[in-house]
This record gives structure tokens, C-alpha cells and sequence, in this order.
């Protein structure tokens, strides 16, 4: 055999490799759809574009649970303290002078995701109840901390007097949400398409694989208690993202931003979606969302209770969520097809 003969197929399994991920990473056609038609909400008559921007945020919520629960395989009971604190911290920096949007939202994503490193490595050998009850406990703490603290967080009345300056200098938000739409979905894209390169990349197979088979992953010699630090502290930077997102484009942050009904409304959104796919937190956010604000308007008392009838109705029908039940269906419609009549 000669050198190139070896070079070559040295070569070859690198260029599988590459062809593989480069496949995982190609767009379909029904992303952009997804994309283009979230976008042209904007353009609907009468439509509510602060609602579709608390659609479009809730979305990105879910979506950084997602890499938690659906790639990674790691329930948490305790999600919204990530969500709180991104709020939070832009609410403090519009409060005392940073009043710059972009550079608030980059800020309180770094301090989300620094607390998400941290509580990543707390949990990296805990499994099972003792998972739950850790995230659910932190976030009890946190959220016990913002009430009580009412001269530093404005305790159950929350942050009074944020300021949030014109985005890019120019777009200023109003009542109307039109620039609270636009600047909602843009960060909640860029966010989605950086974080799909990831789990679409070598480190996104290694969480499937280590939620999949642990142990087998560690026998392969791969970092699996470092992957949950990394997953931990990536889905925090995301969800501090949504609070601070959520805070800029209402000026307001709230102690119910880090209660424990804000972590189960989130897993309940990824359940109606579907987990494991990214785009079931924005597809369970746009049922959620728009259910809770119709129900609610016409029972203000009892619309949770339709909520919980969604959910049942949900994993009784669709037992993996919306979107991978559509999948599945259009798979079977595929096979049939390709299959043609029975001779």
C-alpha cells in the first residue's frame, strides 16, 4: 500500500465525520418557515405584539430548559431561578444607570450562566430525587431572598424605576410592543441559531449520548460530569437571557419572575412542545401563552384548570409532545407513500 493509498483512508472516517455533522447542521425547509412566519406575526392585523413577544421569550425559556431536560437528560425543579436572576440583573443595571439594552442583556447572561456553572458543578454526581430536590431548594432560597430583601429588590412590589434607553440608540420601546417584538426575535433567534451549532456539533452528541447511556460514555473516556457543568451553565445563560429580555421590554422585575410555578409553567411549555427538539419549547411557548391569555380572559379564576386539561389531554394523546408526535406521523405518511399499494 502506498503512503497516499494510507493517507487517504486515514482520511476517510475525518470526512465522514465532517459529512455527518454537516448534515445534522443543514437548515429544512420547515425551520425557515417556522422563522418566517413567527416573524410575520408582526405583520397580522390587530395582533397583541407585547403578548407574541412574551410568546416569543417564553420560547427562548423553554428552549434553554431544553438543553437541560431534553439533550442532557437533567430534570430541574428549579429553572426559574436562572430566568429571575437574568431579569434581575438588567433590571438592576436600567435602575442605576446602564441603561443600554444589548450590553445589559450580554451582562445578565454572564451572571446567569456563572451561577449555572456553579450550581453544574454542584449537582455533577447527584441523580434522580436528589436532582430535583437541589434545583427546587436553590430556587426557594433565591426566591426567599428577593422577597425578603425589600430595600435591595423592592420585595414583593419588585424593581421600581428601571430605565431601559432606545435600542441601537433609535428603537424605543412603547406600548405597543413593536420594538419589543423585533428586539425579542432577533436575540431569541441569534440565541437559537448559536446554540443549535452547538448541539448539532460533537458536544451536543456527547449529552444525547450521556442522557442516552452514561455509563457507556465514561467507559469511551468522554467528559460526562464536565458536560453537565458546560449544559448547566449554557441553559442558564439562556434562560438569564429571557429574563432579561423579559425585564427591558416591560421595565419590570418581579419576585414571581423566580417562583416555583414559573419553573413548572416552563416544563409544562417543553411538555406541550416536546423535548429534544429545540423547537418544541417555541411551539409548546405559542400554545401556553395564547391558551393562558384566552382562558384566562374568560375564566380570570379558574383558567389553570384548562391548563392542567391541556396537559393531561397532552401526554395522554401525544405522549412525547406536539412536535415529535407530528414528526412521527409524517414519518408513517412518508413510508406509506414510498411504499405505494399493496401488490
Amino acid at each position: 500500500m502506498s503512503a497516499t493509498e494510507a493517507a487517504s483512508q486515514a482520511a476517510a472516517p475525518h470526512e465522514a465525520g465532517r459529512d455527518y455533522f454537516a448534515s445534522l447542521a443543514r437548515w429544512k425547509v420547515w425551520e425557515i418557515l417556522f422563522w418566517a412566519t413567527l416573524a410575520g406575526c408582526y405583520f397580522f392585523p390587530d395582533i397583541d405584539r407585547m403578548l407574541m413577544s412574551r410568546v416569543i421569550i417564553w420560547g427562548l425559556f423553554a428552549m434553554s430548559l431544553d438543553v437541560l431536560l431534553g439533550y442532557r437528560g437533567i430534570p430541574s425543579l428549579g429553572h426559574a431561578v436562572f430566568f429571575g436572576v437574568g431579569a434581575y440583573v438588567a433590571g438592576f443595571l436600567g435602575k442605576f444607570g446602564w441603561t443600554e439594552p444589548i450590553s445589559g442583556l450580554f451582562f445578565a447572561m454572564f451572571v446567569a450562566g456563572a451561577l449555572g456553572l456553579v450550581m453544574g458543578k454542584l449537582v455533577q454526581r447527584v441523580t434522580g430525587v436528589g436532582l430535583l430536590m437541589v434545583t427546587l431548594g436553590l430556587n426557594l432560597i433565591v426566591f426567599d431572598f428577593v422577597l425578603r430583601s425589600t430595600e435591595l429588590t423592592g420585595g414583593d412590589d419588585g424593581l421600581q424605576g428601571i430605565v431601559i434607553a432606545p435600542v441601537l440608540n433609535y428603537f424605543r420601546f412603547d406600548i405597543w410592543g413593536r420594538t419589543a417584538f423585533w428586539y425579542a426575535f432577533v436575540v431569541a433567534f441569534v440565541l437559537f441559531v448559536v446554540t443549535r451549532m452547538l448541539l448539532k456539533s460533537p458536544f451536543g452528541l456527547a449529552l444525547i449520548g450521556a442522557r442516552e447511556n452514561p455509563r457507556r460514555m465514561l467507559t469511551l473516556g468522554a467528559p460526562v460530569e464536565g458536560d453537565v457543568s458546560r449544559a448547566f451553565m449554557i441553559a442558564a445563560a439562556l434562560a438569564g437571557a429571557a429574563g432579561a429580555l423579559l425585564t427591558q421590554t416591560t421595565q419590570t422585575a418581579a419576585p414571581t419572575y423566580l417562583s416555583f410555578q414559573r419553573s413548572a409553567d416552563v416544563l409544562v411549555i417543553l411538555i406541550i412542545g416536546g423535548a429534544g427538539r429545540l423547537y418544541g419549547g417555541f411551539i409548546g411557548a405559542i400554545v401556553f401563552i395564547l391558551l393562558q391569555d384566552y382562558v384566562s380572559a374568560l375564566s380570570p379564576v379558574y383558567w389553570y384548570f384548562w391548563i392542567g386539561l391541556l396537559l393531561v389531554i397532552i401526554v395522554s394523546f401525544f405522549r412525547k409532545g406536539l412536535l415529535p408526535s407530528v414528526e412521527q406521523l409524517y414519518d408513517r405518511l412518508r413510508s406509506r407513500k414510498s411504499a405505494g399499494p399493496p401488490g
